[in-house]
């Protein structure tokens, strides 16, 4: 994956990105719920978030948590544009791939993020190694049928562990899992145009990097996605969110 791309079109949808990432605030409303079914509201005094973006879970961890120091971590320096509200914040710009984490956490969050990783066991390490005992790390990340139309058609995605690879990674590393689940969403269209106006406006189409549109790819693309018309006669995007709550041991 260029993360180079992958930077640049994030930086370039973060204004629309809030209007039409309707999925994605949606993930961070119930891996917030998630959080507080485990009762870890209370007072987490070093928190880090992978991946802030445009703040959709920032600012719920913000609002509910009592913290006493706040790292936040995107790809892109532009992403502190979101967070002029706030004060008393610490910076991790870069891949996070790259970037030594904070140590001595108490908890780790990242909500909807974490598929961009090249290599997640290598930040599940990490995470493990930053983490105080018994601390947290909470997430939501994607599973393999996500956007399974787009793939479909134009041969292009994302690479995705499944539950139980997920499961196995985060137990050998020395994580007791006590959340793990996943779901299907889908999103429905009236045209096939207005699906990659939507994952533009989101920055998805930071995996597209050597596939260009063509009047002929395009006029390919819109006819054979006639296959996922519904009996509405609207078109599907499916979405397909996994969630994690796991405990160092």
């Amino acid at each position: 994956m260029n993360k180079d791309d992958v930077s640049k079109r994030f930086a370039k949808a973060q204004k629309s990105y809030v209007d039409h990432a309707v999925v994605q605030k949606k993930i961070c409303t119930q891996l917030f719920m998630y959080m507080q079914n485990q009762n870890l509201l209370e007072t987490q005094n070093r928190i880090f978030e992978i991946g802030c973006g445009t703040g959709n879970f920032s600012q719920i961890i913000l609002n509910n948590f009592k913290y006493e120091q706040y790292f936040l971590n995107d790809i892109y320096s532009d992403v502190r544009e979101n967070f002029v509200h706030y004060s008393n914040l610490n910076w991790c710009i870069g891949d996070v791939e790259k970037l030594e984490f904070p140590q001595q956490l108490d908890l780790i969050v990242s909500s909807s993020a974490l598929q961009w990783m090249d290599d997640l066991n290598h930040i599940f390490r990490k995470a493990h190694s930053a983490l105080n005992k018994g601390g947290y790390l909470c997430f939501s990340s994607f599973g393999q049928m996500n956007l399974k139309e787009i793939k479909m058609l134009t041969g292009r995605g994302l690479d995705y562990l499944s539950l139980d690879e997920m499961k196995k990674i985060l137990e050998q590393i020395g994580f007791e899992i006590e959340i793990l689940t996943e779901v299907t969403e889908q999103l429905l269209f009236d045209e096939p145009q207005q699906i990659l106006k939507h994952l533009k406006a989101t920055g998805v189409t930071a995996t597209s990097n050597q596939f260009r549109w063509n009047k002929q790819s395009l006029a390919n693309f819109y006819e054979n996605y006639e296959q996922f018309k519904s009996e509405n006669q609207q078109y599907s995007l499916t979405y397909h969110p996994i969630y994690c709550i796991a405990r160092r041991k």
